[in-house]
C-alpha cells in the first residue's frame, strides 16, 4: 500500500497540489490524468524520491519493492542490455555484484565463504538462477532480439533504449511500478503486451499516459488532477470522462428531479459495467464498477476545445484521389513503393507503416511540400485541402505575430479581430491569451493553433500526421470527435488507438513493395490473420 498523507507542492507562488491524502492499494492500476503542467509526472517524482515535496509526507507498506521507468535514456549506456535490465532488480542486482566479486578473489578466507554462502540462499530465494532468462524473455517481449541483449545499450536507437528501460522496470515483478508514458515509441503489438501484461498484474502501478486505450485497457481507477487537488475514480479513462460528462449536463438540467438523475446515473454504471466484463480487464475490475458510490460521480471542471471541421466551403464532387505507380525513396531506403490508390468520397483512410518516415514522406509528397518522387497522383478539381503536417515548425519560425494576427493570415478576406477570437476561442485561448507571441508557444499550443487554422481553411478533405502529439486528453478527446463528425474525406495517421479504431473506415499500409488496402477498422486489421500474412509475404519481396 502507498499512503499519502497531506502532501503539497508549490514552486514559488504556483501551487501545483495542495492536501492530498490518498491510498493506493495492492492489485489495482491508477491512471494519472491531467491537463499539461498539471503535475502528473511530478507526482510520480515525488513518490519515487527524486523530488521533495514542499509539505506532507508519502509511505510504503514493508517490504514493498518499487520499480520506476526512467526517463534517462544515456545512464546505462556502457552496460549490457541484459544487464541494463537486471540493475531494475537493485536487492538481486547488489547480492550478484558482491558474490562475483567474492568468488574472484585470490585471498579468498573462510570468512569469505560463508558470506558467499549467505548471498547464495538470498541468490536463490530470489529466484536469481532465472534472472537472466527471465530479463531475455521481457525484453523479447517487448521487442528487443536476441542478437541486442549482450550488446552494450549505447548501441541500440533511441526507441530500442526505451523498451530496455521499460523491461528493467517491468524485471522482478516489483510491488510497486510507477510507469511515466510507458507506450511511447512502442508498436502496436508490444503495446498489446504490455497491455496484457498489467491487466493481469497484482501489484500497485500508476501510470502517466496520453493514450486512451491503454488507460482504458488497464486501469482500475483513475487519479484526476484539477484544481490543485488529486481525487481518485472508479473505472478506467472512458469512464471517468463519460461519467463526468454525464454529471456535468445534469448539474445544468434545473428541472430534473433528483430521483431521475439516480436513476440515470445508476443505468450508466450498469451498461459500463457490462461493456467492461468484455474488455481483457479482470473480472475483478468489472466488480469495481458494480460496487461504485454514486457520490463518487462528480463532474469535471476540465475544459475541452471546441474541434469542429464540418463548415465544408465547397462540396466535394465523385474525383477526390487518384494515386498510380507512386514510389518514394530517402537516401537509397525505399520507403514506399507501387502505391495504387484511388480515394472515394467520404473515406476515412487510416494510412499505417512499420517505418513512420513512409507516412510522413507520403503526406509531404500529397500536400505538395515534396517534389521529388516517382510516378503521379491527381486530385479532384473540387478538392480544398487542410493540412496538418507532424513538424509544423515552419508555420511559426521566424514570426513574432500575436495569435490574432498570425492566425488572420489563413482567413480569406480582411476578418475582423472578432471573428479570429472566435475561432481562438474555442481551442481555449481567450481574453490577453490571444495576444501571446508565436515564439513562446509550447507545442500544445502549437498544435491548437493549427487546428484554428484548418478550420478557418473550410477545406473538405483533410491530411493529418501524427494530430495528437503534444495534445492533452481533452484534447485529443475532442480532437477525436472533430474527426469522427467531419463529413468531408480524411487521411490520417496517428499512434492513438483509440482514435484510429473510431475515425477509421478503411486502412491503408505502406510497405516497400507496394500496398496493403483493407475495407475495414483498425482492431480487425491489426488481428486479422489475412492481413498479417499479406504484410509477410510484402516484406519478404522488399
Amino acid at each position: 500500500m502507498i499512503t499519502v498523507s497531506n502532501l503539497s507542492l508549490r514552486y514559488g507562488k504556483r501551487t501545483l497540489f495542495e492536501d492530498v491524502n490518498l491510498k493506493f492499494t495492492q492489485g489495482n492500476c491508477y491512471g494519472i490524468i491531467g491537463a499539461n503542467g498539471a503535475g502528473k509526472s511530478t507526482f510520480l517524482k515525488i513518490l519515487s524520491g527524486e523530488i521533495d515535496p514542499t509539505s506532507g509526507s508519502y509511505s510504503f507498506s514493508p517490504g514493498e519493492r518499487m520499480a520506476v521507468l526512467k526517463q534517462n535514456h544515456y545512464e546505462f549506456d556502457d552496460f549490457p542490455v541484459i544487464e541494463t535490465v537486471m540493475i531494475g532488480y537493485k536487492e538481486l542486482y547488489a547480492i550478484m555484484k558482491e558474490k562475483d566479486a567474492i568468488y574472484l578473489k585470490e585471498d579468498f578466507t573462510d570468512k569469505d565463504g560463508e558470506r558467499a554462502g549467505e548471498l547464495e540462499n538470498l541468490f536463490a530465494e530470489m529466484d536469481g538462477w532465472n534472472a537472466e532468462s527471465n530479463a531475455a524473455t521481457i525484453l523479447s517481449n517487448l521487442g528487443i532480439k536476441e542478437e541486442y541483449h549482450y550488446r552494450s545499450l549505447k548501441e541500440l536507437d533511441g526507441n530500442q533504449k526505451v523498451r530496455v528501460l521499460l523491461a528493467q522496470a517491468l524485471f522482478g515483478k516489483p510491488d510497486i511500478l510507477l510507469l511515466d508514458e510507458p507506450t511511447n515509441d512502442l508498436d502496436i503489438n508490444t503495446i498489446a503486451w504490455l497491455e496484457d501484461f498489467l491487466a493481469g498484474y497484482e501489484a500497485i502501478v500508476l501510470v502517466v499516459s496520453h493514450d486512451r486505450h491503454f488507460l482504458d485497457t488497464v486501469c482500475t481507477h483513475v487519479v484526476d488532477i484539477d484544481f490543485s487537488k488529486m481525487t481518485i475514480y472508479t473505472g478506467n479513462y472512458t469512464f471517468w470522462y463519460q461519467s463526468s460528462q454525464l454529471a456535468l449536463k445534469q448539474r445544468s438540467d434545473q428541472n430534473k428531479k433528483m430521483e431521475d438523475k439516480v436513476k440515470e446515473l445508476q443505468d450508466f454504471i450498469r451498461r459500463f459495467s457490462a461493456n467492461a466484463s468484455k474488455s481483457k480487464q479482470a473480472t475483478s475490475r468489472k466488480k469495481a464498477l458494480d460496487k461504485i458510490n454514486l457520490d463518487e460521480i462528480q463532474p469535471s471542471n476540465r475544459k475541452y476545445p471546441g474541434i469542429i471541421f464540418n463548415n465544408l466551403g465547397r462540396e466535394a464532387g465523385d474525383q477526390i484521389l487518384q494515386i498510380e505507380n507512386l514510389s518514394k525513396s530517402l537516401n537509397g531506403e525505399t520507403l514506399f513503393s507501387n502505391i495504387n490508390l484511388m480515394v472515394n468520397k467520404g473515406d476515412k483512410i487510416a494510412v499505417l507503416s512499420q517505418n513512420s518516415l513512409a507516412t510522413t514522406a507520403f503526406y509531404d509528397v500529397l500536400s505538395g511540400r515534396d517534389k521529388n518522387y516517382k510516378g503521379d497522383f491527381k486530385w479532384g478539381i473540387t478538392i480544398k485541402i487542410g493540412d496538418i503536417p507532424m513538424d509544423n515548425a515552419d508555420y511559426f519560425k521566424d514570426k513574432n505575430d500575436n495569435l490574432i494576427d498570425w492566425l488572420r493570415e489563413y482567413s480569406e478576406g480582411d476578418q475582423d479581430d472578432q471573428f479570429i477570437r472566435g475561432f481562438l476561442g474555442r481551442m481555449l485561448f481567450s481574453g490577453e491569451e490571444v495576444l501571446k507571441k508565436c515564439t513562446v508557444l509550447s507545442g500544445g499550443e502549437k498544435m491548437r493553433c493549427m487546428f484554428s487554422r484548418m478550420m478557418l481553411q473550410q477545406a473538405n478533405l483533410l491530411l493529418f500526421d501524427e494530430p495528437t502529439n503534444h495534445l492533452d486528453l481533452e484534447s485529443i478527446t475532442a480532437l477525436n470527435n472533430g474527426m469522427k463528425d467531419f463529413k468531408g474525406t480524411m487521411l490520417f495517421t496517428s499512434r492513438d488507438h483509440e482514435l484510429t479504431e473510431t475515425v477509421a473506415t478503411r486502412i491503408i499500409e505502406l510497405t516497400p513493395a507496394g500496398i496493403i488496402d483493407k475495407l475495414m477498422g483498425y482492431d480487425e486489421y491489426i488481428n486479422s490473420e489475412a492481413v498479417k500474412k499479406q504484410r509477410e509475404e510484402m516484406y519478404a519481396m522488399a
